[in-house]
């Protein structure tokens, strides 16, 4: 893609960590918030509204509802748009929601030059082998069950392959950095990161950056130890691949 992938953690207490997608979008434009309906999909709209336009640049946000158990077209979805949030909630259902578009989702936004960001299961279904839940490894438990999203074994399913790296979010306050390492020791995810909460992790030209209150953790397979842990705080970054 030639626009930049904001990616960040979950978290409602730094709205500036929308600044930079905001600002990557150029001036006041109109951003799509694509959101999982459950019931209370423009009360969900609303909140991101609001951390939006605190955030500081100007933008038009635009309610993309999914119901429960539908499909996202982007074609029709993106006309007038100028830049995709894809929104929180239950990450299985935001994958099973995007499973048609896998492909022509990133095709399209590369095609118009269209920056996406990805708000907790955003992040993660960005993802090209997306983590979208569980709490145990072959029966084990490997975080809280209450994080698991409806699941217990961990998943990993195919996501947009916005970057090359799985993602995990809520990684400090959910204590999901576990279920990351446990996918990445196990060759599900090539490698990963697992973003705190309040944090963005900005992916463009062949490198990740760091901003905001948390940490980014970076899970590598180590022939000799499992997985090496590294974690990056605000302003550090690295190479991505």
């Amino acid at each position: 893609m030639g626009s930049r992938v904001f990616l960040i953690g979950g978290g409602w207490n730094h709205a500036e960590v929308y600044e930079p997608f905001l600002r990557e979008l150029g001036g006041e434009r109109r951003v799509g918030c694509l959101i999982l309906d459950e019931g209370d999909g423009a009360a969900q709209f609303e909140r991101y509204t609001a951390a939006l336009r605190k955030a500081g640049p100007p933008c038009t946000p635009v309610p993309l509802l999914v119901p429960l158990g539908g499909r996202f077209e982007p074609e029709a979805a993106l006309d007038g748009i100028d830049g995709l949030l894809v929104c929180g909630g239950l990450t299985p259902a935001y994958q099973d929601a995007l499973a048609d578009s896998l492909e022509r989702l990133p095709a399209l936004l590369a095609a118009r030059g269209l920056p996406y960001a990805g708000f907790s299961a955003g992040a993660a279904v960005a993802a090209r082998r997306a983590v979208v839940g569980g709490w145990l490894l072959d029966g084990v438990p490997v975080c809280p069950e209450e994080t698991g999203e409806d699941l217990a074994e961990i998943d990993v399913r195919p996501g947009l392959g916005l970057v090359p790296f799985s993602v995990d979010v809520h990684a400090a306050q959910w204590g999901t950095l576990a279920r990351l390492v446990a996918a990445v020791a196990r060759g599900r995810a090539p490698y990963g990161v697992a973003v705190d909460e309040n944090t963005l992790l900005t992916v463009g030209d062949g490198r990740a950056r760091v901003t905001g209150a948390g940490r980014v953790h970076v899970v590598r397979p180590a022939p000799e130890a499992g997985v090496a842990v590294r974690a990056y705080g605000a302003g550090e970054g690295f190479v991505l691949g």
